[in-house]
């Protein structure tokens, strides 16, 4: 079966500081079809590390105008259906706006800023730890909402949703953001997806990469391999009832958890 995909870019994300800080846990993997992942250094610049808003632009640049690229992140995309039941909002686009709105991370804040009140509105919009995405529950991995914990993900993935509705607004439909614009995927269209790279990252030798090295390398060859082996199809529709198929097109799924 021919891959899907030409190109393979696997991202371990980080939420610390402000978009603009240059940080050693935001590490970038990419390969194509046959080679084997290389680290993606940032532009030159006195910054020696890749910064949120330089991903963010720079995938605009990838996915705009390359070969059909699929991108994992590791971060959380959305939050759990009660969150969207709480506060009114109907799907994934609306979500993102009104999320930006108040907390607004894109901006030269810490994500801290806005959890206790300097600027934003986290009060309005803050989620319970004991909510779980249903894609969380299956692949044991800790709530959206859970900060200040050993493997968290909450403060990347409140940093992160910004800057995905800023790739979104700046390549519209030359992306598609699985599954919240549909679990089936377009022929010749670049992907950006969740992904989880605990579920991967011992699979593969490290070689003396760093944690944050290993995550992103892991994520670019995994992916790779799955479209490779023609497995991806079963991948990009995961085994669910209807009602929680329903309910993980808002909440969206993590690509590899079946």
């Amino acid at each position: 079966m021919t891959p899907q995909f030409e190109q393979y870019i696997g991202i371990d994300y980080a939420g610390a500081q402000t978009p603009t800080s240059s940080l050693r846990g935001l590490r970038v993997y990419a390969a194509d079809r046959t080679t084997t992942p290389q680290e993606v250094v940032p532009p030159p610049s006195p910054r020696k590390y890749w910064t949120r808003r330089g991903i963010a632009e720079w995938l605009v640049e990838r996915v705009s105008d390359g070969p059909p690229t699929l991108v994992g992140m590791d971060h959380g995309f959305s939050f759990p259906v009660r969150y969207f039941d709480k506060y009114g909002l109907l799907d994934w686009p609306s979500f993102l706006d009104d999320f930006q709105r108040h907390w607004p991370t894109d901006e030269d804040i810490y994500v801290d800023f806005v959890r206790v009140g300097c600027c934003g509105n986290a009060a309005a919009r803050s989620g319970n730890t004991r909510w779980r995405r249903l894609t969380e529950i299956r692949a044991r991995a800790k709530s959206v909402f859970h900060f200040d914990v050993p493997g968290s993900v909450a403060k990347s993935t409140h940093a992160g949703l910004p800057w995905l509705r800023f790739i979104r607004m700046s390549v519209g439909e030359r992306v598609h953001f699985w599954p919240f614009d549909g679990w089936d995927i377009p022929r010749n269209r670049s992907v950006v997806a969740e992904v989880y790279p605990a579920l991967w990252n011992k699979t593969f030798p490290s070689e003396r990469r760093t944690a944050h090295q290993q995550n992103a390398f892991a994520i670019a060859k995994w992916l790779q391999w799955a479209d490779g082996d023609g497995g991806l199809e079963k991948y990009f529709h995961p085994n669910l009832e209807s009602v929680d198929r329903k309910a993980a097109e808002i909440e969206g799924w993590i690509l590899g958890v079946l």
